[in-house]
């Protein structure tokens, strides 16, 4: 995608062959930095205080966090490390350890001297997939909008409604969730992004508008608190969120508050569907409620917000009193029976058990 003018991916590998770079997605919107992630102890930092964030980008910044520690330590006892040290930079993203056991697969059954080649190698090759799918992820998504457009909207933007960001920024490219509606923008079926702003970290608010305004989609940021009233005026057509982690039995677990843009979406007979690349598909979780572990995350993202002040600088202040506690759980989870679709790489299916093994049957095997 687009940043004034101009292409970017959210990571990617520099000329020299072998050192990384990523957007700074902490920084954004108020600054655009390309950060550089020179060894495998800074993709886990990068992952863990969220420069880089997103499941499918988390998954590629692991295999290339695998890649550069290759470099500096290729035994058995350097590839065990640098496992170990990424696989805990995340817990709920499924993709984080989905690319880590990929990169191991790989490297395991060779010799060090030939481990780094092939760990860069295989890296570059995880993110080529990721845009791949997102691409026919948007594809498949497409449709729906088009659907809308010409049976019930003709003439007239389709109105979505997302939460948190799943765009590009939060995939190596395209996203998921706006996959199909970059898709649609460039097609030039009329499409308006109702934006989530998504407290506590923002990421609607700083990161999917910043990425739709650069690529010209006309987009609205809205409280989270207000999807359920557009929904009730008629002012949503569908609603496209993506995930970290689907279970088995289709429950989706997504940034905090999608549980509740699901519950009105239903009660008002909004289409809610989730955008995911099948990595994010946890076939050893049966059921996601009960099992995806939920990550809480420091109180100081609920209790504080950066923002630039009117004068141009760059400040972080408290927003709740001084003694008060906060909890900040980073995810929630969507039952099955809330999803009316998820669109895949492969197509949208129903969100059960049986779909998914039917669309996926080779990743459903391999978790038995």
């Amino acid at each position: 995608m687009k940043v004034d003018g101009k292409h970017f991916r959210s990571i990617w590998l520099e000329p020299d062959g072998w050192s990384v770079s990523a957007i700074d997605q902490r920084r954004l919107p108020h600054e655009f930095v390309v950060a550089e992630i020179p060894n495998a102890e800074a993709a886990s930092e990068a992952i863990s205080t969220m420069l880089v964030r997103g499941a499918p980008l988390i998954g590629a910044t692991a295999a290339y966090g695998m890649a550069l520690a290759m470099r500096d330590d290729r035994s058995d006892a350097g590839l065990d490390r640098a496992y170990e040290m990424l696989v805990k930079a995340r817990p709920t993203a499924v993709n984080l350890k989905w690319a880590l056991d990929e990169m191991m697969r790989v490297l395991r059954r060779l010799p060090p001297s030939s481990r780094a080649q092939a760990a860069y190698a295989r890296a570059s090759e995880i993110a080529e997939e990721d845009v791949a799918i997102n691409r026919e992820i948007g594809r498949h998504g497409l449709t729906l909008i088009e659907t809308i457009a010409e049976t019930k909207k003709p003439g007239e933007a389709v109105n979505v409604l997302t939460h948190c960001n799943a765009g590009w920024l939060a995939t190596v490219d395209w996203g998921t969730a706006t996959s199909p509606i970059y898709q649609a923008h460039d097609r030039g079926i009329p499409v308006h992004v109702w934006v989530d702003e998504t407290r506590p970290r923002n990421q609607g608010a700083s990161l999917t508008a910043w990425e739709l305004g650069h690529h010209g989609v006309p987009h609205t940021v809205i409280a989270d608190n207000t999807g359920g009233h557009l929904m009730q005026h008629r002012m949503v057509d569908l609603v496209i969120v993506g995930t970290d982690r689907v279970a088995a039995n289709g429950d989706v677990c997504n940034k905090i508050g999608t549980y509740l843009k699901a519950l009105a979406a239903r009660d008002n007979g909004v289409p809610f569907y989730v955008a995911l690349p099948s990595p994010t598909i946890d076939f050893r979780i049966n059921d996601g409620v009960a099992e995806i572990p939920i990550e809480q995350r420091e109180a100081s993202e609920v209790t504080e917000m950066t923002g630039r002040t009117r004068d141009g600088r760059i400040e972080t202040v408290r927003v709740v009193p001084r003694d008060s506690q906060a909890a900040n759980y980073a995810f929630d989870v969507t039952p099955a029976r809330l999803v009316t679709g998820l669109i895949t790489e492969r197509g949208v299916f129903a969100a059960n058990r049986a779909a998914l093994a039917i669309a996926f049957p080779e990743s459903a095997a391999a978790s038995q």
